[in-house]
């Protein structure tokens, strides 16, 4: 990774990433963009990022597209689950802000919008 990669990923903020995320989600006709600040809860993320996808292929192309539009700003996915062992949920961790796509049937029945928000409302949950 070059210096000026690394510079760059430091020099822009989770919320900055989440914006170009969900900009470039919208841009490839993401579903239901959702972000979500988790910093209060937990020091592995600060922003978490949800959209929905129409078809395997769909999900795959906006992952795919993220990931080469950060890469181009100089952010790189530190780990990623992608392509077609993915089965509908692709998942690009940015470090301070994770992205999903996931097909809408996925999306309901783990519910991340509703974990992290109960996570965020009760202060007995670590």
């Amino acid at each position: 990774m070059s210096e000026a990669s690394i510079n760059n990923r430091e020099s822009m903020t989770a919320a900055e990433k989440a914006e170009l995320i969900a900009e470039f989600a919208d841009d490839m006709k993401a579903e239901r963009i959702e972000t979500l600040d988790v910093s209060k809860k937990t020091s592995v993320m600060e922003i978490l990022v949800v959209c929905t996808g129409t078809s395997d292929t769909h999900v795959t192309s906006i992952a795919d597209r993220v990931e080469e539009k950060l890469r181009e700003r100089g952010v790189r996915a530190l780990r990623s689950q992608t392509g077609p062992s993915a089965n509908g949920w692709c998942l690009y961790d940015f470090g301070d802000v994770v992205f999903h796509v996931m097909l809408e049937d996925k999306r309901q029945f783990y519910d991340l919008e509703t974990l992290w928000r109960t996570i965020q409302d009760d202060p007995n949950l670590v």
